[in-house]
């Protein structure tokens, strides 16, 4: 042996103990929780996955219609649905409901999605009966308080109002907003806008809610240790009394158009800020496309690991951020891709310059071996990780109906990512378009304007009021 001696010259001392570098273990077998399908008479879809030893029970009901179905007018009323459904019911108001949830020890709450509408519960085993009820009653018997949606709406104005102060917030919303046609619903936030959030009325939520309210396009999802328990028995006395109001249309695919004016650079002027908030990025892809799990390993090589080549290179080597990442937001339709961070001003250029190489140097240099294993190994590690408690597990089913994947997906995504070669991640590396991409910078324009036409990325336009008024060109 070779190693280094201990103090007293006995091999396999500290020394040498610190000498050795910890590998990866080969990682334990894992098969993600399998369930059952049952459809009732009045077509409501109910999954069952039991989870033994897990007491406290979930259940999602997913209702395809989310918010990128939502009339365009409208836009922001489908969240607005959610948040309003547990202020009161048709046989309680919102202190009430409150109440009765608190008695059973269940959080309820519901939220809006893209793709889909999902009312959600938490419930201790030994109470999901009258859980159900209560689950139930949110989502069929909503009353929708008029004094109630009046001060959500006005929280929801209020918030808008908030976000053009948040940096952050409003990079995302220049963002979307720069790479999506205007016609599309993802050019705008899933909240609504400030010119249609201030129409949502009593009248406007529930016609929203009638809306999407057929049992054919939904699916309850229950997890946790259901031994014993006849779920689907418990789920027919809630829920089957539930029928569609009227014929419902087939769903729209949902325009992702991106901006007819091509890749633009965009500055919205805050002066006097000490960073930039930077986003670069184009119209990217949809959930169901054949090389998916090389495009996750390529995109955690790229900027969705610690020591991916983005973080190495801005962070580690620059110093330009203390974090940056980048990956692709899959939907049914094309979400965006983008590239995230916020930098110091005086390194604003600079970052861009580096970032938008790195999105070419991914198409043309192939990952090393050290790359790929670490983002397969890394992939594979944390899978297990994020089905812990059954909600997780709930919500991972729930994606599954949201976007029409198999029912064995999830079983086989680590096997599928150990498969992924070099040559998979060049090819969906070919996804990434730095041509085509726009950057969006929030900063103090002044410090930076001319470092950007210097390094042939001269702005579009500079907005320097309040998005959703009209900006000035320059």
């Amino acid at each position: 042996m070779t190693g280094t001696t201990s103090p007293t010259g006995t091999p396999g001392g500290p020394l040498e103990i610190l000498d050795r570098r910890p590998s990866p273990a080969t990682p334990r077998p894992y098969h993600f929780p399998g369930f059952r399908r049952e459809i009732l008479p009045n077509g409501l879809t109910v999954l069952v996955s039991h989870l033994p030893g897990r007491p406290l029970l979930a259940a999602h009901l997913i209702i395809d219609g989310g918010v990128a179905a939502e009339p365009a007018p409208f836009a922001g009323v489908t969240a607005l649905v959610a948040e309003a459904l547990s202020e009161g019911t048709q046989r309680r108001d919102a202190i009430e409901f409150v109440e009765a949830s608190e008695r059973l020890g269940a959080s309820l709450q519901a939220s809006a999605g893209w793709e889909t509408f999902v009312a959600s519960l938490d419930v201790p085993r030994r109470r999901l009966g009258p859980a159900l009820e209560l689950l139930a009653e949110m989502v069929l018997q909503p009353a929708f308080p008029e004094h109630e949606v009046d001060r959500l709406r006005e929280e929801r104005l209020n918030d808008l109002l908030q976000a053009m102060a948040d940096p952050r917030r409003r990079a995302e919303r220049a963002f979307i907003a720069t790479i999506y046609a205007p016609w599309s619903p993802f050019s705008r936030p899933a909240g609504g806008t400030e010119e249609t959030v201030p129409l949502l009325d009593r009248a406007a939520l529930a016609d929203r809610h009638g809306a999407i309210l057929d049992p054919r396009c939904a699916t309850l999802v229950v997890g946790g240790d259901l031994e014993g328990l006849p779920i689907a028995d418990m789920v027919a006395e809630q829920f089957g009394d539930w029928t569609a109001v009227a014929e419902r249309a087939a769903p729209a695919v949902t325009d992702a158009s991106p901006h007819p004016d091509g890749p633009r650079v965009v500055v919205v002027d805050r002066p006097g800020a000490p960073q930039t908030e930077v986003r670069i990025g184009h119209v990217g892809l949809a959930r169901r496309i054949p090389d998916y799990h090389a495009l996750v390993v390529m995109s955690a090589i790229l900027g969705g690991l610690f020591n991916s080549r983005l973080q190495r290179l801005l962070r580690e080597e620059r110093g330009y951020t203390y974090a940056v990442g980048a990956g692709f937001d899959l939907r049914r339709a094309p979400g965006p891709f983008s590239v995230r961070m916020a930098v110091e001003t005086a390194a604003t250029v600079p970052s861009v310059v580096d970032a938008l190489g790195e999105l070419r140097r991914i198409r043309e240099v192939p990952p090393t071996t050290d790359e790929l294993d670490l983002a397969r190994e890394y992939l594979i590690g944390v899978f297990p990780l994020r089905f812990e408690a059954p909600s997780q597990v709930v919500a991972a089913i729930g994606g599954l109906v949201a976007h029409g994947l198999p029912d064995d997906e999830l079983d086989l995504y680590r096997p599928a990512i150990a498969g992924v070669t070099a040559r998979d991640v060049s090819a969906a590396a070919e996804h990434v378009d730095a041509d085509g991409a726009s950057v969006v910078l929030v900063g103090d324009a002044t410090r930076f304007e001319a470092d950007l036409r210097a390094a042939g990325l001269s702005p579009a336009i500079v907005l320097s009021e309040p998005i959703g008024e009209a900006p000035s060109a320059t």
